[in-house]
């Protein structure tokens, strides 16, 4: 094993005398081709075109001698720093750190950012990042070939946001360019770089040139990193009342029946979830306050507007779309979860074709509780289903005041 592993994280400034003095020392040097082509790289070094960090690691375990990894900003920040300390290559690293690409392209654009989420994109899971980009109002993307800014400004579609692209920072061919996600396809941008990806509601119009453009973001505070200001909304709890939303509730959106229903979806960060049938947008609103991307759907034009308000009152980021399933299921992306409030079995068929890896539904009879277990089977998933009754007690004289009786179905992939 190398007698010594030093990790120098690079943005740009000139290097530490921490930094100049551990390169200097160095018998193997393991970096970006300009990272290699830095002056303070000892020419009789052996050097390391950093691709694969795994290959690079090994290659440092057998070396004696002094070993540096060069890396742009703060190698531990989503860095190679995790990778080189996995058990497998045994090794014990010294850091020294620079600012992180991500604080840097903030900085660029003059914003604060506590309240950002940061997201790796990898063309093997881009679709996760662009849920986050749906789902929250400010995100940093670490982009990497194959999932750079037109990549996700493609899978956004109509879900449009404005772009703060920062091109090689730190370097000569450093570039900011701000525009909206609709034209960023229309580009070929240079790697690496980190995006920027801001609006939905509680954002104010972008305005301006270049860097600065991008400062039209909620300026209150918030006490947490990572989570927008006032997010999820002022109401505490999932699984309210009707009044809550300000609207009445059917008996087929009952808070217990969508309690259970939540519970099943179980919506994470970086989940797409259809909503098929939205109704009040009760369900669609505490999905999205769990974090996840959500499409609302429904075939009524006043629902679909009652959640859309909803959503701006609760501060949540979700997509509306009016249409009839299964036909207007068609062009959606693809979902991980899928609720559906209405439609019966021929809508669960359509969206078992689709698999995803839950699908959550209900039933009034057993008759349409059958089907839709039959639909859910056919399309491959296991099936769960619970007869809920639930009974609403006027306390001044405990006497019943509302009753609601409802088939709760989840559909799973026998593997999850």
């Amino acid at each position: 094993m190398a007698d010594r592993v030093t990790v120098i994280g690079w943005d740009g400034t000139p290097l530490t005398d921490a930094a100049r003095s551990a390169l200097g020392a160095a018998t193997l040097v393991a970096g970006a081709a300009h990272h290699l082509a830095l002056p303070e790289v000892p020419p009789g070094a052996e050097r390391i075109r950093l691709g694969s960090v795994d290959l690079a690691a090994r290659r440092i375990a057998q070396h004696r001698g002094s070993a540096v990894v060069l890396a742009d900003g703060d190698p531990g920040f989503f860095g190679v720093v995790r990778a080189l300390r996995a058990p497998e290559h045994g090794l014990e690293v010294e850091v020294v750190p620079a600012v992180s690409s991500v604080a840097t392209a903030f900085a660029r654009a003059g914003m604060p950012w506590d309240d950002a989420q940061v997201v790796v994109a990898h063309s093997r899971d881009l679709r996760r990042a662009v849920n986050v980009c749906r789902a929250h109002t400010k995100v940093a993307v670490l982009t990497s070939p194959g999932a750079g800014p037109a990549e996700l400004a493609l899978l956004l579609g109509p879900v449009h946001r404005t772009f703060v692209i920062c091109e090689a920072l730190g370097t000569e061919r450093e570039q900011v360019t701000v525009l909206t996600s609709d034209k960023a396809a229309d580009h070929a941008w240079r790697d690496p770089n980190v995006v920027i990806v801001i609006g939905g509601s509680g954002i104010a119009p972008v305005g301006g040139s270049s860097a600065g453009a991008a400062r039209g973001t909620l300026q209150s505070g918030g006490w947490i990193a990572g989570r927008e200001p006032g997010y999820p909304g002022a109401v505490r709890g999932w699984a309210l009342p009707g009044p809550a939303y300000g609207t009445a509730l059917s008996e087929s959106e009952s808070p217990q029946l969508r309690a259970l229903q939540l519970a099943r979806v179980g919506p994470r960060l970086g989940d797409l979830v259809w909503d098929i049938g939205a109704g009040s947008g009760a369900a669609a609103i505490e999905t999205a306050g769990f974090g996840a991307a959500v499409i609302a759907v429904d075939r009524d034009p006043d629902a679909c507007e009652r959640t859309a308000t909803l959503a701006r009152r609760f501060a949540v980021q979700l997509q509306v779309v009016q249409g009839v399933a299964p036909e207007v299921l068609e062009d959606l992306p693809e979902p991980d979860v899928v609720r559906i409030g209405g439609g019966g079995a021929p809508v669960v068929a359509a969206c078992a074709a689709r698999r995803p890896e839950r699908i959550v539904t209900q039933a009034a009879t057993r008759d349409e509780a059958e089907a839709v277990g039959a639909a859910l089977e056919d399309g491959g998933y296991a099936v769960e289903c619970v007869l809920l009754q639930s009974v609403e007690l006027d306390t001044r004289g405990w006497t019943e005041r509302e009753r609601a009786v409802a088939f709760m179905l989840c559909g799973h992939r026998p593997h999850q």
